[in-house]
């Protein structure tokens, strides 16, 4: 057997970003993949040790700038535990809508980008940037922001949903339904598409539990388990979901459990808007006064996009003491070699667009 060691990355476009792949090949089969991070470290968990805890928030959403808004809320809904601080029941409903049409913006980033990981299926990867364009420009009203929202405040929310939001929300709800019905028939019955993806780097839901793996990926592997089912919060112990969940494991199911997460997020949404109270939704402003600290240690988890996020905050007077964060994207990372192994070099993009990387998460 002849290894040939190649290079892939930091630069690379199906890399999504700087990661750098040290791969082994017995001629085009790959042996081992060792993934190189840290390119991208900013240190965000020291940094938070040296600012009050609502300076903090801006921080935790460049660490997953695909779905920033629903790291800001863990960040957020962390402070809000140490503190003993209750969210109010109608900015609850509106964080849920919030969250929702931020994972639907997240899984069209993830089909587009996918699509152009494969190499030969650009125009999905325009039309779903098209599509997750509308979704944006509904959280740039709501939020004021069109990347980067601080819009969560202690509490609550830091502005209401304006006047007509719902009836904006509803009508995009119906076109995206539409639009993934056409992205299925589109890819589902192209030769090429299938081809790369079914049967190629599949995880095993005994392997997925073994390594960690949540969110999209686990539930691809058959294991039934969703943060916001499992330990639900906000309107999520209210909504009737379903957890979306297949069994084959392999690159084609992680695709298509997306897919259909976008449906089921369309269904969250719609049934929020009509159980939403009236009321106050806004949060405290702003101070550079912390509220008082009722337990130094707190972890609480969330359901995103990519997977089941934990952080782990020790609370002080003036901000985070001590701060680190669970990525579920870190963990997949660390899966990558076992996936890949035995599949072809063309295989591994598909596995990694498959697995969903956003490597400013990775490295924090």
């Amino acid at each position: 057997m002849q290894i040939t060691r190649i290079n892939i990355g930091p630069i690379h476009p199906s890399t999504h970003g700087v990661l750098r792949l040290i791969v082994d090949l017995d001629g085009d089969t790959i042996e081992k993949v060792e993934p190189h991070i840290g390119f991208l470290h900013r240190g965000v968990e020291k940094l938070v040790e040296n600012r009050m805890y609502m300076q903090n928030h801006v921080y935790m959403e460049k660490m997953d700038y695909v779905a920033p808004l629903a790291v800001d809320e863990l960040y957020v809904a962390t402070v809000e535990e140490a503190m003993g601080i209750e969210v109010k029941e109608r900015a609850q409903y509106i964080r849920t809508i919030e969250l929702e049409l931020q994972r639907i913006a997240s899984h069209l980033f993830f089909i587009g980008t996918l699509c152009n990981d494969i190499g030969n299926l650009f125009t999905v990867f325009i039309w779903c940037f098209a599509d997750r364009d509308r979704v944006l420009r509904l959280l740039e009203t709501a939020t004021g922001s069109r990347m980067f929202y601080a819009n969560m405040r202690l509490g609550g929310v830091k502005q209401d949903f304006p006047k007509g939001f719902e009836e904006d929300v509803l009508d995009c709800m119906d076109y995206i339904e539409k639009r993934t019905k056409e992205y299925e028939r589109f890819l589902e019955k192209n030769p090429i598409f299938m081809e790369r993806m079914k049967n190629v780097g599949i995880l095993s839901s005994e392997d997925a539990i073994e390594y960690g793996i949540s969110g999209p990926t686990l539930r691809a592997s058959g294991i039934d388990y969703d943060t916001r089912k499992n330990h639900p919060y906000y309107a999520y112990e209210k909504a009737s979901f379903s957890t979306q969940v297949l069994s084959r494991g392999d690159s084609f199911a992680r695709y298509k459990i997306r897919v259909m997460e976008i449906r089921e997020s369309i269904n969250v949404i719609r049934l929020a808007f009509k159980k939403m109270p009236e009321g106050d939704a806004i949060g405290m402003p702003v101070k550079l006064v912390p509220p008082p600290i009722k337990k130094n240690e707190v972890i609480v988890r969330r359901e995103l996009p990519r997977g089941e996020n934990m952080m782990y905050m020790v609370a002080d007077k003036k901000g985070p003491y001590r701060l680190a964060m669970r990525s579920a994207i870190f963990v997949s990372m660390a899966a990558l070699d076992h996936i890949a192994r035995g599949h072809k070099l063309a295989d591994l993009f598909a596995i990694m667009g498959s697995l969903d990387f956003v490597m400013a998460d990775v490295d924090k």
